[in-house]
């Protein structure tokens, strides 16, 4: 039965059954489907659902933002990922292949790689910040703990008690008027309380400058751990889906673990309680407030990475027929799952030290940065083995920041291959890998000096915000309108084998379009120019701000008109005509699944062709496999394998 076995897992297939050639020899496919969807699960949860979801969540009502939250999840969340999932998949193409669907939107692609581009330079940025407090918390006393170091303020103000005799000013001076803690606790509530964690940020990590124009030096350990970083998602994209697949395993995973561990940790302490009710008590009379629904649209949108490019490079790795339809409900429901869950996490460790401080929660929550390396590491100060605690947050943290930045940089690369297309770039897509990694190292650089927080910030406001709304919103179009719902709806059927439910149907036609419309009026309508705590953007840096939002929309007409002037007729309309339909190698990759009118012949290259070679190494394993099968068969039958023609 050995050899048996052995030749049922070569085929995939009962002895007797046709084998199923579902693999794109040439372009690669996930190694299972459970690697696709960790993928996409670490690329989907961020870290947005760490940070800014749960403050979200309490200055929107409450438990009564969830309401809005997953009205918005079912309406707008899943469908737009449904769609962009199959469209992928349908083509096995990325973020740029794909528009061979109406060859004049191509520029939307363009717009998707230029904001994963944004995205991707200052994403890792943050990560490597991560990685350096990660470093920072191998030692038996965390550097934020006390006011009694080189960087701190007379005005730093500990929650910790210090045990040395080398306190600032600030702290000496506080226990020798209050000598009780009733009185110390209204001295803190008082006054302007510059906390150690604050300084150690401000003062030693980034040695923060007065101005963005102010770029100062380069902070040369920050720039150390932005190597670390780039070179670590190269070495996991080094062999694209086959390798980051792999490493899935443990960056989708782990971090569910450490936000178990630090909600055992949380709910145990004192405060916690408080914490958790002031995260989740509604406020039902918030529902009613625009901003609000406007606040949990833009969350389910931007949070599941829709228009990103990052959804359809991955399913273009997908088997033609997987049912990806299953995979964009998982999917989603899991990334929402994980905010509300981190919530918990963070609340019930905030409450903690607004129980300790003797102040509101509110005074102590906060989101972005400020929550991850000022408010919740100053948190970690108060609890025994504080070390231990610091280094699970920032693993974690930094885990989160690598899901997502492994399919920026994937989508890059992929747009990249796909589009030129040759045999050697295909073979040499770790070279391009490698190169668009030194790229996104160097335009890195500067925000690794003493101003590279704001242009950071900068970058997270603009770079990726309303732009984003109007990719999708043209896509919607594109496929729904310009190609035809009823045209796409039957490449899904003939994809999956069934078609898309009735619900996906109505909401990709009306209901998500109507909604994105919402968010992108909702976004014009509050918005407020950037700010950093008391800083003030200038105004020729918002205008920077606002020429990198508008150079990823900018693509899309401009494209348009080139390829409108490229395409065939003798007058404006029958150009726009001709460059709106759909390209003659649109369609499956495969051969055996261009079926009806994708019968039609394409140009050789674009759709895989099976060398001689290899054709007749299949046949020549089918033999093997019949052989080792007619000696195996004990009574006396033989099983014959049938591949179906394409």
């Amino acid at each position: 039965m050995k050899i048996k076995k052995m030749v049922l897992l070569a085929n995939g297939a009962v002895p007797g059954e046709p084998v199923k050639t579902d693999k794109n020899s040439r372009r690669g496919n996930w190694g299972n489907q459970i690697e696709f969807i960790l993928t996409s699960v670490g690329y989907a949860v961020g870290l947005g659902n760490v940070w800014r979801f749960p403050y979200l969540c309490y200055r929107n009502g409450g438990g009564a933002f969830m309401f809005p939250y997953f009205i918005m999840l079912v309406f707008c969340g899943i469908p737009l990922f449904f769609l962009e999932l199959s469209f992928g998949q349908f083509a096995s193409q990325g973020c740029l292949g794909v528009w061979r669907i109406s060859p004049m939107f191509k520029g939307v692609g363009y717009g998707m790689m230029v904001v994963s581009t944004y995205i991707g330079i200052y994403y890792n940025v943050v990560i490597c910040i991560a990685f350096y407090y990660f470093f920072s918390s191998m030692t038996n006393l965390l550097p934020w703990t006390y006011c009694n170091n080189p960087w701190n303020t007379p005005t730093c103000n500990g929650v910790v008690t210090p045990t040395g005799i080398n306190n600032t000013l600030a702290n000496v001076t506080r226990s020798l008027v209050t000598g009780a803690a009733e009185v110390a606790v209204e001295v803190v509530n008082k006054t302007k309380r510059t906390s150690p964690s604050e300084e150690y940020w401000k003062h030693y990590v980034l040695k923060i400058s007065d101005d963005i124009g102010n770029f100062g030096e380069v902070r040369l350990p920050i720039l150390g751990c932005l190597a670390v970083s780039w070179v670590v998602v190269f070495l996991c994209l080094i062999r694209g889906v086959k390798s980051s697949g792999k490493v899935v395993y443990f960056t989708a995973t782990f971090p569910y673990v450490v936000l178990t561990i630090l909600f055992i940790r949380g709910i145990t302490l004192e405060g916690a309680v408080t914490g958790i009710k002031y995260y989740l008590t509604p406020q039902w009379h918030k529902i009613l407030d625009a901003k609000v629904w406007g606040d949990a649209a833009s969350q389910i949108f931007y949070s599941l990475g829709c228009a990103w490019g990052g959804l359809i490079t991955m399913a273009s790795y997908n088997k033609f027929h997987n049912n990806c339809y299953r995979d964009s409900i998982i999917i989603s429901i899991t990334n929402c799952a994980t905010s509300v869950y981190a919530g918990f996490v963070i609340f019930s460790i905030l409450g903690f030290m607004a129980h300790h401080l003797n102040v509101d929660v509110s005074e102590v929550a906060d989101h972005g940065p400020g929550l991850a390396f000022v408010a919740y590491p100053e948190a970690l100060t108060l609890l025994p083995i504080s070390p231990l605690w610091s280094l699970l947050f920032f693993f974690m943290l930094i885990l989160l920041g690598l899901g997502t930045q492994f399919c920026l940089l994937e989508t890059l690369v992929t747009a990249i291959v796909d589009e030129i297309g040759t045999d050697w770039i295909i073979r040499n897509k770790t070279v391009v890998t490698g190169g668009v990694a030194i790229v996104g190292f160097l335009l890195g650089v500067p925000l690794t000096t003493q101003a590279g927080i704001y242009w950071l910030l900068l970058m997270d406001n603009y770079a990726a915000s309303f732009s984003l709304v109007i990719i999708s919103c043209i896509m919607c179009i594109c496929i729904m309108y310009v190609y035809g719902h009823k045209k796409y709806f039957k490449d899904v059927e003939m994809m999956l084998g069934f078609p898309p439910p009735i619900f996906f149907r109505v909401c990709w036609r009306f209901v998500s379009p109507i909604i994105i419309s919402f968010i992108l009026i909702f976004t014009v309508i509050q918005y407020k120019p950037i700010t950093y705590n008391d800083y003030v953007y200038p105004g020729w840096s918002l205008a920077i701000g606002f020429l990198m939002a508008m150079s990823s929309v900018t693509c899309i007409p401009i494209y348009a008109l080139y390829k409108i002037s490229k395409s065939e007729g003798t007058t404006f309309l029958e150009r726009l005509k001709n460059s709106c339909k759909a390209d003659i190698k649109w369609g499956p990759a495969l051969s055996e699944h261009r079926i009806g009118h994708y019968a039609a012949p394409v140009s050789e290259g674009e759709v895989e062709v099976r060398p001689l070679k290899e054709e007749l190494k299949e046949k020549e394993d089918e033999k093997r496999d019949e052989i080792s099968l007619t000696i195996q068969g004990s009574n006396g039958s033989t099983a014959h394998n049938t591949t179906p023609s394409a």
